[in-house]
């Protein structure tokens, strides 16, 4: 069965390119009947934190990527690691290293010196015939991975192809601290290991420690999973994505008013594509993804084409589900919730050309607060030569009945009888009744507003 996992590091966020690698192996998983693994890799204790934990699993919550195992948290398992070490350090697969952070720095530099790569010289290996130092007392010793020294280790990589290590080029790792952590590379091999991982899907930083985690999984006898490495997301400007670039946190974008499909979707097309499919969901999703049409180069995030989508989402979105959404937004613009039209019917007639729930909540607010026109306004739009036409609309609105086509037919025998153009009256009954001169179509406002407010505020001004 194909096994994937998620392996994030509790230090902040989920950002925007851990959501697409825990999307990808999501949907890999799903896509073969498998299943997806959450891991949080939190042995980096000075910068973990409980906060960080919540809200990578509060991202994944909010994308609704489910897993079927885990969460696990590598400091619960430490007695798994320190148990594996035992046993390579007994096997001879690892051993103990004595050296100071002064003696590294200065083989290192005498290395630099002869115009050779810095590296670990090996002087704490074991080796036939060889004789080791006598360990130093008081030292508490690292423990070291014995990599090969010769020969290649190269795997098939589902993204970008057959990549290939000298391991003469690589240096004994060190998988445990002088204090007895283990280290992340060590980490990683013995989780995927234990949690039988068949497939790493995870960005392309990681692929220098992908052929250390190789030679230790051999080492320990283990099947060596498969590995699909995802280039980087650049931001609107061709550089990497960062914090500079704006909403990078997955959690932010909920902030700001996306909706989970809409992220989901686009963030599917980010190094990824079907065709020329734009618009689909996370089962369409899940039935057409695969690795061959992920493409090796990096993505280019593009705010625009996130908006565009988030608009088609919200367009297409329950009005119910939009009001509740929208209610928070609202309170925090003073809107008078009791006191106004009831608002799935308001997000039905403003959301067309909302790009973020928060856009449809500014859109929805003037239904729902107290009226103040400005001056100019006032002096710009509600003139001497309008004001009887005013009146008389006024007059007509008080007997009909109170829906937007009577209220249509008002307005066409107001202008006629006054010899008006429509953007005539319209402009000074938006000022005046909701104190904007941009709204949804008057005919449809009013009706929402109800007759009652919208005469007050007719008659207060004439």
């Amino acid at each position: 069965m194909i096994r994937t996992r998620f392996a994030p590091s509790p230090t902040g966020y989920l950002h925007i390119g851990g959501a697409r690698t825990a999307l990808f192996s999501w949907a890999f998983a799903r896509h073969h009947g498998g299943q997806f693994v959450l891991r949080i890799e939190d042995t980096d204790i000075a910068r973990s934190t409980p906060e960080a934990v919540q809200a990578i699993l509060d991202g994944m919550a909010w994308l609704d990527l489910n897993h079927d195992e885990g969460p696990f948290y590598q400091t619960q398992r430490l007695y798994r690691y320190k148990e594996v070490i035992e046993q390579m350090l007994a096997s001879g697969d690892a051993y103990h290293c004595y050296c100071s952070t002064e003696e590294l720095d200065e083989m290192r530099e005498a290395q630099r010196a002869r115009g050779e790569k810095p590296r670990y010289d090996g002087r704490w290996r074991p080796e036939p015939g060889k004789t080791l130092p006598v360990p130093p007392s008081g030292v508490q010793p690292v423990v070291r991975f014995r990599n090969p020294t010769d020969g290649t280790v190269a795997w098939k990589d589902l993204v970008k192809g057959t990549i290939e290590f000298s391991n003469a080029e690589l240096d004994d790792l060190i998988i445990a601290r002088a204090d007895g952590t283990p280290t992340y590379n060590f980490c990683v091999v013995v989780d995927d290991w234990d949690m039988r991982i068949t497939h790493v899907i995870r960005g392309d930083d990681h692929v220098n420690n992908t052929p250390r985690q190789i030679n230790i999984l051999k080492a320990l006898g283990a099947t060596v999973p498969e590995y699909a490495h995802l280039s980087m997301i650049l931001g609107d400007d061709g550089t990497k994505l960062s914090k500079r670039h704006g909403a990078v946190s997955v959690m932010q974008y909920f902030e700001e008013g996306y909706l989970p499909e809409a992220v989901i979707n686009y963030l599917a097309r980010l190094g990824w594509s079907h065709g020329d499919a734009e618009l689909f969901d996370r089962e369409q999703f899940v039935e057409w993804f695969d690795l061959d049409h992920i493409t090796p180069s990096a993505a280019q995030f593009n705010t625009e084409k996130l908006r565009w989508l988030n608009q088609q989402y919200i367009k297409a979105a329950d009005d119910t589900r939009l009001a509740g959404l929208a209610r928070p937004f609202l309170i925090r613009n003073g809107a008078t919730l009791d006191d106004g039209p009831d608002l799935a019917a308001v997000c039905a007639l403003v959301k067309e050309r909302a790009a973020t729930i928060e856009a449809l909540a500014d859109a929805a607010t003037l239904f729902y607060r107290v009226l103040h026109p400005t001056p100019e306004l006032l002096a710009q739009h509600v003139t001497a030569e309008v004001r009887p036409a005013l009146a008389d609309l006024a007059t007509r609105l008080e007997t009909l009945e109170w829906e937007r086509g009577a209220i249509s037919a008002a307005f066409k025998e107001t202008l006629a009888a006054h010899g008006l153009k429509m953007p005539k009256l319209a402009m000074p009954v938006r000022v005046l009744v909701t104190g904007e001169p941009q709204t949804p179509a008057i005919d449809a406002t009013l009706e929402l507003l109800g007759r009652e407010k919208v005469l007050d505020r007719l008659r207060a001004a004439l």
